[in-house]
């Protein structure tokens, strides 16, 4: 039980953490995998390469501290990594090594700054974090194995399809090897996949957003070969090793973004390889029969890399559903636009937007997501109406 003493203590070394900076968590990191080197199995290590992963512990640490008083507002934040771990299956023992490591660099980094006041002030203050999220987790796990189909941890599946969509995305379908039935999930949510490829050192553990409507017997991916070695080591793994009758294990569907049936109008936004959650909400929305005014905007940087572009159209112009596409590096000489497709940044300003009463979903590079927030916000669509997805570590917009 946290003590008032012990909230102000941890308040108060918060303008050490932020002088620290990322400092403190590549310490972290590095003192941690130095010593549970099995925990490589678990962490995304191209996430650690990039500074992704060291950047969003050092914000959910400060942010803690600054908030430890009220817990209440990391809420949301909360269901969002609380539903990622689920998906790399991390456990209650995962939780006593990080807290581990994580008191140990503030006594190696701030040596005369870390009392044992202020120790005894964080070892508590990490425990009841710890607990938040042990216990949301672990409801989670359940809900998952108790539900129609579901299942804890890993379960083999086969590639029963692979699909070329686009010049980078590619579609994997699996089905469960044990023949049983998959449980269902929200459309917006992803699944973790696990698997030791050859051109890596350790097993390796990724999400990928679902991209069709959930149909109880299998789940289809949508993968973009990511440019880069390191960035790039699954998604290019996937493409080029992972054929129709492999092997590998899925973790049960989670994530806290999906599409909430409101019964008022609904705006799908997209770029790159953010479609993928749309195309799940999207014939969802189809099978639901969904009677409100559906718009879904998208952008890529050209014909090409444009996914699932004559299945969106199709359902778009059955429906009366507003589609409408933005071609970053435009299109080849004498090739002509179509008449809902435009050249440049999407500009909301081209199409007819329900302002006042949609919900908007966004999903893609975390700048276009910024990009197209703050757009809306000028628009005076309100905050809570603005729903996002983040691929990779947590961050907010």
């Amino acid at each position: 039980m946290l003590t008032t003493q012990d909230i102000r203590i941890v308040k108060s070394t918060v303008p050490l953490l932020e002088a620290g900076g990322t400092a403190i968590t590549d310490h972290f990191y590095q003192r941690m995998f130095n010593h549970n080197p099995e925990l490589q199995d678990i962490f995304n290590m191209s996430n650690q390469h990039t500074g992704r992963q060291k950047l969003a512990l050092f914000e959910a640490i400060a942010a803690y501290a600054k908030n430890i008083d009220n817990i209440a507002v990391l809420k949301h934040a909360v269901e969002r990594i609380a539903n990622k771990h689920t998906s790399f299956h991390i456990q209650p023992k995962d939780y006593d090594i990080v807290g581990h490591h994580l008191i140990e660099t503030l006594r190696e980094l701030l040596p005369e700054q870390f009392t044992e006041e202020v120790e005894s002030a964080w070892t508590k203050a990490y425990g009841v974090l710890a607990n938040v999220f042990i216990d949301r987790e672990e409801q989670l796990y359940q809900d998952r194995e108790n539900s129609k189909g579901g299942w804890r941890g890993k379960r083999a599946f086969a590639v029963v399809d692979k699909i070329q969509e686009s010049e980078l995305v590619t579609s994997f379908v699996f089905e469960p090897v044990d023949q049983q039935a998959v449980m269902d999930y929200q459309p917006g949510q992803y699944i973790g996949i696990e698997l030791k490829p050859n051109t890596s050192n350790h097993i390796e553990i990724r999400q990928y957003s679902l991209s069709t409507a959930a149909n109880g017997k299998q789940y289809r991916i949508s993968v973009k070969r990511e440019q880069g070695q390191i960035q790039g080591l699954m998604s290019n793994y996937l493409h080029d090793h992972i054929q129709v009758g492999d092997l590998l294990d899925l973790h049960p569907p989670a994530g806290d973004f999906y599409f909430i049936d409101k019964q008022q109008p609904v705006v799908l936004i997209s770029a790159g390889v953010g479609v993928t959650p749309m195309q799940a909400i999207l014939d969802t929305l189809v099978a639901q029969g969904y009677q409100q005014q559906v718009s879904y905007l998208h952008a890529c940087e050209n014909a090409k890399q444009h996914s699932f572009n004559s299945h969106t159209q199709s359902i778009c112009q059955q429906h009366g559903w507003q589609h409408f596409t933005w071609y970053n590096q435009g299109v080849p000489a004498g090739d002509t636009l179509g008449e809902n497709i435009a050249i440049g940044f999407m500009d909301f300003s081209q199409v007819s937007l329900p302002l006042s009463q949609g919900d908007f979903y966004l999903c893609g590079p975390l700048a276009f997501m910024d990009f197209a927030k703050q757009q809306l916000l000028n628009l005076d669509v309100s905050e809570e109406r603005i729903h996002y997805e983040v691929f990779g570590p947590h961050a907010n917009l």
